[in-house]
């Protein structure tokens, strides 16, 4: 589901159980998410601040504003002190993440975002499977799937905004990069 501004996707979720009632393990992949969202923001802040082509950032404005929309979610469930230590560098990473690209043009952007959303789906399918075991959760749980639909969407447009052929040996050697070090990023903000 794709939200229309934050607020409504305030709306339509809320928030409805106390962080502290949460498994110690559903924090921490919340903070992850907290981290990713972030990211995820700034990667769009940065293709806009470079990019000139109207259609991508197009684009990256429709997809920013679903970024927030998820950012200010996940907000609502984890306390300031929950969160990543780390905030600073995950949101420099992620206008990195978008602006090096941008510099290249949209081939380059839609193949980043392409392996971002990628990581990011099964990412969350790894949260959504765990939170089976909590019924309790049920609320988060699909609030978590329907995130998950919005990347996999941002994964499919980017994917055929990018077109047919195989990226090139330095873009995929970028997008592995971009994939190592979301992981590199999820590990980390599990514990910082």
């Amino acid at each position: 589901m794709m939200f229309d501004s934050p607020h409504s996707a305030l709306t339509h979720f809320g928030s409805g159980f106390a962080i502290a009632a949460l498994p110690q393990q559903v924090v921490s992949d919340l903070r992850t998410d907290h981290a990713g969202e972030t990211g995820a923001v700034c990667i769009y802040r940065g293709v806009l601040r470079f990019s000139p082509d109207p259609e991508l950032r197009a684009f990256a404005q429709r997809h920013l504003a679903t970024e927030q929309a998820h950012l200010l979610l996940v907000e609502s469930w984890l306390p300031a002190k929950q969160r990543s230590h780390l905030l600073p560098v995950w949101r420099l990473a992620g206008f990195l993440t978008g602006a090096l690209p941008a510099l290249f043009g949209p081939r380059a952007v839609y193949a980043t975002i392409e392996a971002v959303e990628t990581f990011v789906h099964q990412h969350y399918d790894e949260q959504v499977r765990r939170l089976a075991a909590f019924p309790a959760l049920a609320t988060l749980r699909q609030t978590l799937l329907n995130c998950q639909g919005d990347e996999a969407a941002h994964r499919n447009e980017a994917a055929a905004a990018r077109g047919p052929g195989q990226p090139s040996v330095l873009l995929r050697a970028w997008c592995w990069m971009v994939d190592v070090g979301s992981k590199g990023a999820v590990t980390l903000s599990r514990h910082l």
